[in-house]
């Protein structure tokens, strides 16, 4: 009759009332409670030591002796660690604490349990974790870049970003006085001086380098990056995952900026956090290594002056007028003003022809229809 809807304490209580009767052997009650003779022994000197409040009282289960307990300068040290990056995880945290201490053995899980053991884990600290990810092979092979949300800043807007997509370090985070045309190619340009040039760069549809009002969108931004031999990438439209690299980073910057007070204006503390970020924060995503050891500058140098580009045997050259539009095989065609002056390549196919700048394909000849039509500018990638 196990406990027959009583409370544990009053059970044990009613078992040593019939021990104590004697009327019935321990084994028989022991059977009847449905406990082992061990526990029922227990209960009967806890209650010739202390009467019935001593077998009614719970009592602590805590051991007398934990040789494997946490050492008490592992959890100072978590505690450290946690006072100095507030917005980190456990894992990130253990991450650190094994490097500082290599011979140290201790999972996240207990770094995770010590946190909550000590207060040291909020509501808002709980995020779901990435349901999976795509990276580039190489680095440099995609960067991709987005301004900031003015969320956390007195500025309109926040900083720019440039993160490299394989090994998500962080190229550039600078606040820049408006996002407009010069003030984002200055950024760029003093990052592609100090990391080369990437094979291709992915944006959103935004200004500077998108301009929503042309059919064909591209602007002298996104010309000025093409003419650097980089193939310019497009997100779909409300498709932030799309750059859920940067977007994450972003995140992180965030909850920096709300757990540790952040002047995240000032250009000096987003210097520390790039620093930070790219050289002390491990990454899950990376094996838990830092973005800094799975990234290398660039060996395509940035070209002040580019020289013209070379298109290929089969790409027929043919120079952009003042008007955005290009004339080939006795018809004009409307392209881009953003190109005026420029020239283009043009392939022959079957029924069609392609219309290349630089290296990337932006527009396609249908000689039936006789128009030329952007090439598909709002590929929806997955990074």
């Amino acid at each position: 009759m196990p406990f027959r809807g009583r409370s544990v304490s009053e059970e044990r209580l009613r078992f040593v009332v019939l021990a104590s009767r004697r009327e019935e052997t321990i084994s028989h009650l022991c059977r009847e409670f449905g406990i082992s003779r061990q526990c029922g022994q227990t209960w009967l000197k806890r209650y010739r030591e202390g009467g019935a409040a001593a077998v009614m009282s719970e009592r602590s289960r805590r051991p007398h002796h934990s040789p494997r307990r946490t050492a008490a300068f592992i959890t100072s040290e978590i505690r450290r660690l946690r006072g100095r990056w507030p917005d980190w995880g456990a894992d990130k945290l253990h991450s650190l604490l094994r490097r500082d201490h290599p011979n140290l053995k201790i999972s996240s899980r207990t770094v995770h349990r010590i946190l909550l053991r000590e207060g040291l884990v909020r509501g808002d600290d709980r995020h779901p974790s990435a349901t999976g990810h795509f990276q580039r092979s190489t680095p440099n092979e995609l960067w991709q870049m987005d301004f900031k949300g003015p969320k956390g800043f007195r500025e309109r807007s926040g900083p720019l970003s440039v993160m490299d997509d394989h090994s998500r370090y962080v190229l550039a985070l600078e606040h820049l006085e408006s996002s407009r045309m010069d003030a984002v190619a200055g950024c760029l340009r003093r990052t592609f001086e100090r990391s080369g040039l990437p094979e291709a760069m992915l944006m959103d549809h935004g200004t500077p380098w998108w301009n929503a009002s042309s059919p064909w969108g591209w602007t002298e931004l996104s010309v000025w990056m093409m003419r650097q031999g980089i193939r310019i990438l497009l997100s779909g439209y409300r498709h932030p995952q799309t750059q859920g690299k940067v977007e994450r980073m972003h995140g992180a910057l965030s909850r920096a900026i709300r757990r540790r007070g952040a002047n995240a204006d000032e250009q000096s503390w987003l210097d520390s956090f790039r620093e930070e970020y790219n050289i002390v924060r491990p990454h899950e995503a990376l094996g838990m290594q830092t973005p800094s050891s799975r990234w290398h500058r660039s060996e395509r140098e940035y070209q002040p002056q580019p020289k013209p580009w070379e298109y290929g045997a089969r790409q027929e050259v043919v120079k952009v007028n003042e008007h955005g539009r290009v004339h080939w095989r006795k018809m004009t065609y409307q392209l881009s003003f953003a190109l005026s002056g420029q020239a283009v390549g043009i392939e022959k196919l079957e029924r069609s022809a392609l219309i290349y700048y630089c290296n990337t394909p932006i527009a396609e000849i249908d000689e039936r229809k006789l128009i030329a039509l952007p090439v598909d500018p709002f590929r929806s990638l997955q990074c």
